[in-house]
């Protein structure tokens, strides 16, 4: 298959395209500034691109199969204090990002839509969602170590959520686990709906290599279609 994917230098992104490349696809990745990258893999190349951008993001539709967005305000694998500040100052980058995704899909409507989001719209219980609880969503900000302002940038990613969830485009989303990190790449996971995915210690955790094995899965074989899910040990 052929797999676009956004935000391929990120924390994510980039172990989603080794992971699509171990597993034989071709790949176009993409980033908002391709200049520095030194690639020497088959079967991949790289386009510069930015993700609000509705006619940037339909130039490249033509030929994808799958449409992978690990899209992320800054890029916090190479600065994350960076990132944290830029998502705080622009939290509505997600829903436009995903307005301009939408867009750009009308006019290829076979090309399939997996975007990586967030965990904060993730439920309590039915109807509630983490981001509905101030107290819960600052001792998660707080647990992080990252400033409370932060909460903001979490709820864009569900304003975002909420514009796919309108859409009648072949979109998935996939809301990773609470806790999120570099670490080992397991293959061996739990895959939940709207709720989190917790531990037998009651956490929500995921490595970035095991979230990138559960979007090739769902590339190669798609359950989650116009549907959310989350993943966890």
């Amino acid at each position: 298959m052929h797999i676009g994917v956004i935000g391929a230098t990120g924390t994510i992104g980039s172990r989603v395209v080794t992971e699509a490349l171990d597993r034989g696809h071709q790949v176009t990745a993409f980033s908002r500034d391709v200049s520095g990258v030194r690639e020497d893999r088959a079967n991949i190349r790289w386009k510069q691109l930015d993700v609000t951008e509705t006619g940037g993001i339909a130039d490249v539709l033509p030929g994808l199969d799958v449409l992978v967005s690990a899209f992320g305000v800054g890029n916090a694998a190479q600065d994350p204090a960076d990132a944290v500040a830029r998502a705080i100052a622009d939290p509505g980058m997600y829903a436009r990002a995903a307005n301009a995704l939408l867009t750009a899909l009308a006019s290829f409507p076979r090309v399939r839509l997996i975007v990586i989001g967030g965990a904060a719209s993730l439920e309590l219980e039915p109807g509630r969602v983490f981001a509905d609880s101030d107290d819960l969503l600052h001792a998660a900000i707080d647990g992080f170590g990252l400033p409370r302002e932060y909460a903001t940038a979490m709820r864009g990613h569900g304003e975002a959520l909420n514009l796919f969830r309108t859409s009648n485009r072949l979109w998935t989303y996939l809301s990773p686990a609470v806790e999120i990190a570099p670490g080992e790449r397991t293959g061996r996971f739990r895959i939940g709906g709207d709720q989190p995915v917790v531990d037998g210690e009651g956490r929500s955790r995921i490595s970035a290599e095991d979230a990138a094995v559960a979007v090739l899965d769902e590339v190669e074989l798609p359950r989650f279609v116009q549907r959310r899910f989350t993943i966890g040990y």
